[in-house]
């Protein structure tokens, strides 16, 4: 087990996140607080539309920790929906804006949600949720839901049977008092990104992002108000509420939202334009904007420092990117049900191809599979003991118990302690494969393929062979305009790692399946493995 030694106040038992952000930039009104699409918005505004945004969400007759689905791209209408909620003493439960209507229909049964605040491009996928969530009938879950308030609606008219967000918004004074919560009350949901399967809804205190804020974005990273930040993950993913909303309200920084897709041409054009100095990106991000030919120079950027987080960041990622703009790449392992990152690289502390040191106010032990303390140099499973962890999977009990053991949440991922107390990936518990009776961690293998100068992009599944033994088999993205064959990329591993650990078959695949956040679904791999299996067997 790490200790380590917290650095920051416990709120009091008396705590509203949203007071306590709103709190912290009173003599900031002027500043602009987000820098959106469509243009800007000040922390006076912020202030004053979180406040009505709460008025409002109560005069629709919502009452304390219902919830509120959140269904909204990035923009500055989706921290005021938020922090309105919280302000509230409702529940915003964010949702990624890339499911399906099944996915939304689940969600809205699930969390019992009574209001909805959409996007207007999303919302004929919520109309069709709703839709199959209800009304419920004899032997049928159904749902029904409250007001639905549709932001940046076209012309401002909002479709038949909801309300467009900004009339909605100013038909309320601004809430005078914000609704007395506590630390531990439930503050909001954020449903797991799916990467082995049905998401579940972690439920966070109101105290949550006040930990991560205090621990990770201020004592970590380093944020001051000079900053301006900018996250290609998106406010609905744990990393990116950090990132867009917690961290930088914190310390009255500026904000960049984007409400498409960060396509590597997207964001130089908010690095170049809008001259972020701290940007949050993932591994698979990195590596698709160094590959790209529209690679700003360094003279064109503000840059200053960059994190990354959703998978582990390959080294090769980390020194390309830092030789071109001379800027440190922080990469840190957080999770849903942790909220943020817990263990990290620091500025001026940067191990490429480590995870890094256990963030201070975190705890971390590495279990076998027996539940206890692995010796040293061994693989284990990774185990947090820290303050923003969630509550518990809502309606999940089994899983909870399972995830959530006393002061311990269990990750679901592999690490190995180094010498100097730094840890290294290795993989997720439910993807480590075992070939010829030996260990053979998925990530290790990938890391090595993309060091190979034709590999954009790899992913390590174990299939059976003939005779039912796993055998692994890689899936690989090659770069634009690069050529690789497999016994190439096979002998440049066995080059690299011990022979055994080779993948047996290679597949160049055109793109890898992940979630909205970035992470490789290797689930879908192994799915699509069986699929071909049962096609081979016939009928």
């Amino acid at each position: 087990m790490t200790p380590t030694t917290a650095t920051a106040t416990a709120p009091g038992p008396d705590f509203n996140f949203a007071r306590h952000l709103l709190a912290l930039n009173t003599g900031r009104a002027a500043k602009t607080a987000y820098i959106d699409d469509e243009g800007r918005l000040s922390y006076g505004a912020l202030d004053e539309r979180v406040r009505r945004a709460a008025a409002a969400l109560l005069a629709a007759g919502l009452r304390r920790e219902e919830r509120v689905l959140l269904l909204m791209h990035d923009c500055s209408d989706w921290p005021v929906a938020f922090l309105g909620a919280l302000y509230a003493g409702l529940v915003p439960v964010a949702v990624n804006t890339l499911l399906t209507a099944d996915d939304y229909a689940y969600m809205l049964r699930h969390s019992r949600a009574r209001a909805a605040l959409v996007s207007a491009a999303l919302w004929p996928v919520l109309q069709a949720a709703m839709h199959a969530a209800g009304p419920a009938a004899p032997g049928r879950a159904g749902h029904e839901l409250g007001p639905v308030v549709v932001s940046r609606a076209p012309q401002g008219r909002a479709p038949a049977g909801t309300l467009a967000f900004d009339p909605w918004l100013l038909a309320q004074p601004p809430l005078a008092e914000a609704a007395a919560t506590g630390a531990d009350d439930p503050g909001f949901w954020l449903y797991s990104s799916g990467s082995t399967g049905r998401p579940k809804g972690a439920v966070h205190t109101q105290a949550s992002l006040y930990w991560t804020a205090e621990l990770y974005g201020r004592a970590v990273l380093g944020l001051v108000e000079s900053d301006v930040c900018f996250s290609a993950a998106k406010l609905f993913f744990a990393y990116g509420l950090g990132n867009a909303l917690s961290f930088p309200l914190s310390v009255g920084a500026s904000v960049v939202l984007m409400a498409g897709r960060p396509t590597p041409e997207a964001v130089f054009q908010r690095w170049t334009g809008q001259r972020p100095t701290v940007f949050f990106g993932a591994p698979t991000g990195f590596a698709g904007m160094l590959a790209s030919p529209a690679l700003p120079p360094r003279e064109q950027v503000a840059l200053r420092l960059c994190s990354s987080a959703g998978e582990a960041l390959p080294a090769e990622i980390g020194q390309r990117f830092t030789a071109h703009y001379g800027v440190e790449i922080i990469d840190g392992i957080g999770s849903t049900e942790m909220l943020h990152i817990f263990i990290s690289n620091r500025p001026g502390q940067v191990r490429y191809g480590t995870t890094g040191w256990p963030v201070p106010g975190y705890q971390v032990e590495l279990r076998g599979d027996d539940g206890r303390p692995v010796p040293a140099g061994e693989l284990g499973e990774l185990c947090i003991d820290g303050p923003s962890a969630a509550l518990m999977y809502w309606g999940q009990r089994d899983k909870s118990r399972d995830t959530f053991q006393g002061r311990w949440t269990r990750s679901g991922d592999k690490y190995l302690c180094n010498a100097d107390g730094s840890y290294t990936y290795g993989g997720r518990s439910d993807d480590m494969l075992k070939v010829s009776g030996m260990h053979v961690s998925p990530f290790e293998v990938e890391a090595t393929l993309v060091q190979h100068p034709a590999v954009l992009e790899a992913a390590v599944i174990g299939v059976p062979d003939a005779q039912g033994l796993t055998k692994s088999k890689a899936y690989v993205v090659l770069r634009a305009g690069a050529a690789a064959t497999a016994a190439e990329l096979q002998a440049f591993v066995k080059d690299r790692l011990a022979p055994y650990k080779y993948p047996r078959a290679i597949e160049f695949i055109g793109e890898l399946p992940k979630t909205a956040t970035g992470k490789i679904q290797r689930f879908k791999l192994r799915e699509r493995e069986r699929e071909r299996e049962r096609k081979a067997a016939g009928p």
